[in-house]
């Protein structure tokens, strides 16, 4: 039995009736119950393109605060989608002494070869994103040369309320930061 802490990350691009993040929680869940491993998950529901993350700005806040040896993914594709976010992301935990593992992907960045292979994966991850840019654009293109409305019309402002509660607790937080 270790005394290894674990932070799990989980993510979902659209909500619990279409993906369910037990898929992805299910199996990091069990390997640190079979390595022994204390572990706390933080699961939402976002896109990977966005690099700021209600889950994922709290998990790295307690990874600055060193309460965490290892982030544990499912797949890399689920920690972010942009090859620069994710090397800073590795680089920040590497500084902090946490170990990354991907689990279905199989490497860790605590050796050359999983460095390795972590560099090649977030490069894919990258292109998959830009892939899927490039279908969204073409299929507006399509719909707005078929005649149809896409997106608000322009000069029109939103005209729902929005909240600026998370704002502001997302700034406090990070306010707090050493």
């Amino acid at each position: 039995m270790t005394d290894k802490k674990v932070a799990i990350y989980v993510r979902n691009s659209t909500n619990e009736e279409r993906q369910n993040p037990e898929t992805q929680a299910r199996p990091l869940k069990e390997r640190c119950e079979r390595e022994g491993w204390d572990y706390e998950v933080f699961q939402e529901f976002a896109s990977g393109a966005k690099e700021s993350r209600p889950k994922l700005d709290k998990m790295l806040q307690r990874i600055r605060q060193k309460e965490f040896d290892i982030v544990l993914v499912y797949k890399i594709d689920r920690l972010g989608r942009s090859l620069k976010h994710l090397l800073q992301l590795i680089e920040e935990f590497e500084s902090k002494n946490v170990k990354f593992i991907s689990l279905t992907e199989g490497f860790d960045t605590t050796t050359h070869q999983g460095k390795l292979f972590f560099h090649i994966v977030s490069a894919l991850a990258e292109f998959e994103r830009a892939l899927t840019r490039e279908r969204v654009m073409a299929g507006l293109d399509r719909a707005r040369k078929e005649g149809k409305k896409v997106g608000r019309p322009k000069g029109k402002k939103d005209s729902k309320r929005r909240k600026k509660s998370g704002y502001y607790l997302r700034w406090q937080d990070k306010k707090s930061t050493p």
